[in-house]
């Protein structure tokens, strides 16, 4: 290897390439965006279309078949399903992750655009929303009064959120819970069916009084003048006065037969903080931008703003994300600089200070440097960049110490430090680039994953990645370079005491063993194969899961009362449960939302759209201790599940992509009674199990709607057509946008048509409908229809444009998911299914299989091109199987450190594993690799094996107890997400370098025979 020989000679280009790298590292640290999570925007779309009054029968035949029917002709399509509500339908489409999203989210507009046409004209929205982790909001705010009005509430918020959509870095400011204001026409039916003024006229009058069409231009003389027409209403004045007809004396005008009023719309949607009347002001951040700088531009106008509300208005801080960030991002910094220093101080104990700067000098500057291929790459700094330094904090001082060490190993022969920096780097380079090579190679599967998960993480393998390839640089440059000029002339002639410890071990246990399974190969490989059974036997104690709680002092409260429950009721429960938080001494603040969820500011919850039998609480405690906050919410489950009538669950925030639910299951089928019996059978499956909470059967209740049933025999005798009466039932109870009104500033109002509104509405106000025959004359709605009261499905849901039901439930402390689906699956199985029903698998199992199972096809490519890395390096077949034989011992120490710690086998514990196996085959490579050295110079085999374990054994201890050194940290103060991944290495790497000094020299004398060193290999 020429590499080594070349940085010292060159000196001065190695030292300045070195510098220039770093500076560009550091620029990039300074600069590169923060934030909590990665900024991961999957190839997914929701459809969101509002149209009030609507059943969910209705919205699912009008609006979410015709749509379905249309996207589903789109290719690449991965997940798709729908939910018809009251007056609303959401529709959501996931494509593979390979996906061009913004492409993908053209063609969904395009589809949408191209059945606008067959919808209901009277739709009020329709919107699009791209899935983004940036429409997470990073600030929440609270504009609190008991006594301002809601115009004056949402004045001082508009003022602000002009201010803060102003700042670079914000992507969008919005305001919640203020109810729109509108201009109400009010009709007296009785009044106009004597006076038999059919509604359609009153509608047509208003809109063509309304009218505002160009009047054009003409020329007099040497100018030109615009013509202005009468144009659109600009006082409440003159929509009083508009003329409805003119056949009697005096023409009848909207004052006469109407109530013309500037007010609030129905409220669908209330909020308070810490229970007192508020509107909330959310901010998002735009993408690539830093957390950090946007949050504090924004808290001096937020200042500013304080300073200036009036005496009876407050404003306070809901969510910042910004103090979460800072708190993660120092714990993680805290546990990098705590691994740094644990492996400072292995190598300062095996080598002492001098050579220990030189080591652990490659630490900071790897990270630096990698730092800048990150930024370029497009990650910024958040928990998946900065775990991934953790990680590979002990393994990038690898290389160094393997270099480090034959490099000393050199100079006590009597070479020169330049001389031993050159032929010490050059004997161990090639198995170094291996070692690291198949590290990289381990991390592939990782950076190939194309779901929302892979997305999600991938930053972390990269990160990895360029670390490792720094450090290899560096541990082939630098580091020679630095040797020949800083170690002393002269060795030490006494070694250190961690090295006297080792040298008394070699020389004393380790070569008794080495020469014990040397001579009985046969039952050694007997018992690690029987060692290697019996761990995979114990793997279902350890149990499968996919991501954690998110360990965080926030938690939210679901609210679901019958379907149908007027809002005033849903937030009569919602006064309750604020009670209750109230009394407990740990909560310290709480927004409340009636009729919707709260804005979205956890990247994987997504809040609920408007619904009156709905209402959400954001919940804060004062304290970040495990044991108060699960004890507290174990109370307000009990206390909750006392109030009668109602689903109240009481959720903590989960890690990962979003799921529905942990667990999920979907029920297949056509008719929705036959899908309600079986969606209670389900329902009491998950109930008798036990260990299921927060169980959802969407089904359980149905909700009552009044059917208008049309005598049509009458209605023809009659001359009304049945879409006039639709659509005056619609417009008189709905009420009907039929014109915008804009006022003399300039302030748009739509202008509604309805009957006049009550505090309850009751069943003889439809006595109020008057319907106008084609002579005028005006006929009561009684006359024509009857009322009737029917039970009609909750909600509809589609699965893949078919019918379905989902059940959902979380795990209750102390059980597993996959333990409780897969009883759940058992029952599942053995139940008397009709034809054309059947049952599929979501939740946490499903989202698991997908992304496993796309790693596993991207491990089996990983292992296949680590394996030819190998054979490329011992131009063998059989001694890349020997180095191979360190993979299952890892995966056995795997499993027992998973087992003792308490930990399953989550979605990060096989990230874990996945990066293990380049890790320890490191080991193996340089035992392999030195032993057919030795045997190319005339040793036997057990000679070859005894001298390369021996001379090897403290380089592999020593980077093995660096990795440990490196990750102990995180492992044992990064919570439930990292935790699993930690003990997987650390066991895995502990058991394997234990094993692998003995099984590899014992697998070397079984597979290999005295005559098989090649004569390339006798060249090196």
């Amino acid at each position: 290897m020429k590499l080594p020989r070349l940085a010292i000679e060159n000196h001065q280009f190695t030292l300045v390439m070195v510098v220039l790298l770093t500076l560009a590292g550091l620029t990039s640290f300074m600069t590169m965006p923060r934030s909590e999570d990665p900024q991961v925007a999957p190839p997914a779309t929701s459809i969101i279309v509002v149209y009030p009054g609507a059943s969910p029968s209705d919205i699912e035949q009008l609006i979410v078949d015709p749509i379905e029917e249309a996207v589903n002709e789109l290719d690449d399509i991965k997940k798709f399903n729908s939910e018809s509500n009251d007056g609303m339908a959401l529709i959501n489409v996931e494509f593979t992750g390979d996906s061009d999203a913004d492409e993908k989210y053209n063609d969904i507009v395009q589809k949408v655009g191209q059945v606008r046409n067959t919808l209901p004209r009277d739709i009020m929205s329709i919107d699009l929303i791209k899935w983004a982790i940036s429409n997470t909001n990073i600030l929440q705010l609270a504009i609190s009064s008991d006594t301002a009005s809601y115009p004056r509430l949402k004045q001082q918020a508009e003022r602000l959120k002009k201010k803060l959509e102003r700042i670079p870095g914000v992507k969008r400011a919005k305001i919640w819970a203020v109810p729109q204001q509108q201009v109400r026409v009010s009709l007296d039916m009785p009044k106009m069916a004597a006076l038999k003024i059919p509604l359609r006229q009153v509608s047509g009058a208003l809109q063509s009084a309304n009218a505002n069409i160009p009047g054009g231009s003409i020329d007099i003389g040497d100018r030109k003048f615009n013509i202005r027409t009468s144009g659109r209403f600009t006082s409440l004045e003159d929509i009083r006065n508009t003329i409805i007809h003119a056949r009697m004396e005096r023409p009848l005008r909207l004052r006469d037969i109407a109530r013309v009023e500037l007010a609030e719309e129905d409220q669908n949607y209330k909020a308070r903080f810490n229970g007192r009347r508020s509107i909330f002001l959310t901010m998002n951040q735009k993408e690539g931008t830093n957390i950090f700088d946007v949050i504090d531009k924004a808290r001096e106008e937020i200042g500013l703003f304080e300073k200036e509300l009036p005496e009876d208005m407050r404003a306070f801080y809901i969510f910042d994300q910004s103090g979460s960030v800072a708190r993660r991002l120092n714990v993680f910094f805290s546990n990098l600089a705590q691994g740094m220093l644990l492996v400072g101080f292995i190598i300062f104990l095996a080598f002492g200070f001098n050579i220990s700067v030189l080591i652990t000098l490659v630490i900071p500057l790897s990270i630096v440097i990698a730092i800048a291929f990150v930024d370029l790459s497009g990650y910024g700094l958040q928990q998946m960049s900065i775990v991934a330094m953790v990680i590979a904090l002990g393994l990038l001082v690898d290389n160094a110490i393997v270099v480090t060490e034959n490099i000393i190993r050199f100079q006590k022969t009597g070479l020169s430090r330049v001389q031993a920096a050159i032929q010490g780097v050059a004997q161990v380079g090639w198995a170094v680039v291996s070692s690291t090579v198949t590290t990289v190679l381990a991390f592939v599967p990782i950076i190939m994953m194309q779901d929302m998960t892979g997305e999600f993480i991938r930053s972390m393998p990269v990160t990895v990645v360029y670390i490792l390839l720094a450090s290899l640089l560096l541990a082939l440059s630098l580091t020679p370079y630095l040797a020949s000029r800083f170690l002393k002339k002269e060795p030490e002639k006494e070694p250190r005491w961690l090295m006297r410890v080792f040298n008394r071990f070699i020389s004393g246990n380790y070569r008794q063993r080495l020469h014990f399974v040397l001579a009985n190969p046969k039952k050694v490989l007997g018992l690690t194969i029987a060692v290697f059974i019996l761990s995979l036997a114990l793997f279902p104690l350890v149990g499968v899961s996919f991501f954690p709680k998110a360990e965080k002092n926030q938690f939210i409260i679901n609210i679901n009362t019958p379907m149908g429950s007027a809002l005033d009721y849903t937030d009569g429960i919602a006064r309750q449960v604020e009670t209750l938080l109230e009394k407990s001494a740990y909560i310290e603040s709480y927004a409340t939302n009636v009729g919707r969820g709260n804005p979205q500011i956890y990247y994987n919850v997504q809040p609920k759209n408007e619904s009156s039998n709905h209402a959400q609480l954001f919940v804060q405690f004062t304290t970040e201790d495990k044991t108060i906050i699960a004890a507290t919410l174990d109370s307000l489950r009990r206390q909750t599940a006392a109030i009668p009538g109602v689903r109240i669950d009481v959720k903590e925030f989960q890690q990962g992509p979003p799921v529905e639910a942990p667990i999920a299951i979907k029920i297949l089928g056509d008719d929705m009674k036959r899908l309600s019996l079986i969606a209670h059978d389900v329902e009491n499956m998950m109930r008798a199990g036990g260990g299921m909470i927060n169980i959802e059967n969407p089904l359980a209740t149905s909700a009552t709607d009044i059917h208008v049933r049309i005598n049509r025999e009458k209605a023809a005798i009659s001359g009304i057509p049945l879409h006039e009466i639709d659509q005056t039932i619609r417009t008189a109870l709905t009420g009907a946008e039929i014109a915008a009104y804009r006022d003399r500033k300039g302030e748009e109002y739509p202008l509604i048509l309805r009957l006049p509104m009550a505090d309850k509405m009751r069943i003889r106000d439809f006595n109020n409908i008057y319907l106008s025959t084609p002579a005028g004359e005006a006929v009561p709605l009684s006359q024509l229809a009857r009322l009737e009261f029917k039970e009609t499905p909750a909600v509809i849901t589609h699965f893949k444009t078919q019918r379905n039901v989902t059940l959902k439930a979380d795990a209750a402390d102390g059980f597993s998911v996959d333990a409780l689906t897969a009883a759940l699956i058992r029952q599942l199985d053995s139940y008397d299914w009709p034809d054309g029903y059947g049952y599929y698998v979501g939740g946490e199992l499903e989202s698991r299989q997908e992304s496993f199972g796309g790693m596993g096809k991207a491990a089996l490519v990983a292992l296949i091109a680590i394996f030819g890395v190998l054979v490329l390096q011992f131009r063998s077949f059989r001694q890349p199987l020997i180095v191979f034989s360190a993979i299952p011992l890892a995966i056995t120490g795997s499993i027992l450190a998973l087992l003792l710690s308490g930990y399953s086998f989550s979605f990060t514990a096989f990230i874990g594993l996945t990066s293990l196996i380049g890790i320890v085959i490191n080991n193996s490579i340089i035992l392999v690799d030195y032993t057919n050295q030795l045997r190319a110079e005339g040793l036997t085999i057990n000679e070859a094996l005894i001298r390369a374990g021996e001379t090897r054994f403290t380089p592999i201890i020593l980077t093995t107890a660096t990795t440990i050194g490196g990750l102990l940290p995180l492992t044992l103060g990064g919570g439930t997400l990292w935790a699993p991944m930690g003990w997987t290495i650390i066991g895995g790497l502990t058991l394997s370098t234990v094993l692998t000094l003995l099984i590899v020299p014992t697998l070397y004398t079984v597979f290999s025979k005295e005559s098989e060193i090649s004569a390339e290999t006798r060249k090196v």
